[in-house]
């Protein structure tokens, strides 16, 4: 049904890079594959990145920020591994304002 509407504003569904996940009060329960006309089966996932964010199966809408603080902390520790030991801890903050906080807005 979700195709043929979206062939009426000549969308199609790509199959490799689409995957389905469940969310509310029954989301572990187990689900039949969902096959699209191309006969391409989507495949069911735990967790999917929609616009940068990480989207989880659970009974509320939730969002994953493991992987926003995963990469802070690379950049965290690869801009401390290059000025940890010469710096002052007042450049060492201001350079954690400016080049890792902004990650965990755009992670």
């Amino acid at each position: 049904m979700c195709e043929d509407e979206l062939y009426l504003f000549d969308l199609t569904i790509n199959a490799r890079k689409s995957s389905c996940i469940r969310i509310g009060p029954r989301y572990n329960a187990r689900c039949c594959n969902v096959t699209t006309n191309g006969r391409h089966e989507l495949t069911w996932c735990e967790e999917i990145r929609y616009i940068g964010m990480y989207l989880t199966a659970s009974r509320k809408c939730t969002w994953s920020h493991s992987n926003a603080k995963l990469s802070f902390y690379r950049a965290f520790n690869a801009m401390y591994g290059k000025v940890g030991r010469c710096a002052s801890e007042e450049v060492i903050v201001e350079l954690l304002k400016f080049n890792c906080l902004p990650v965990l807005f755009t992670a």
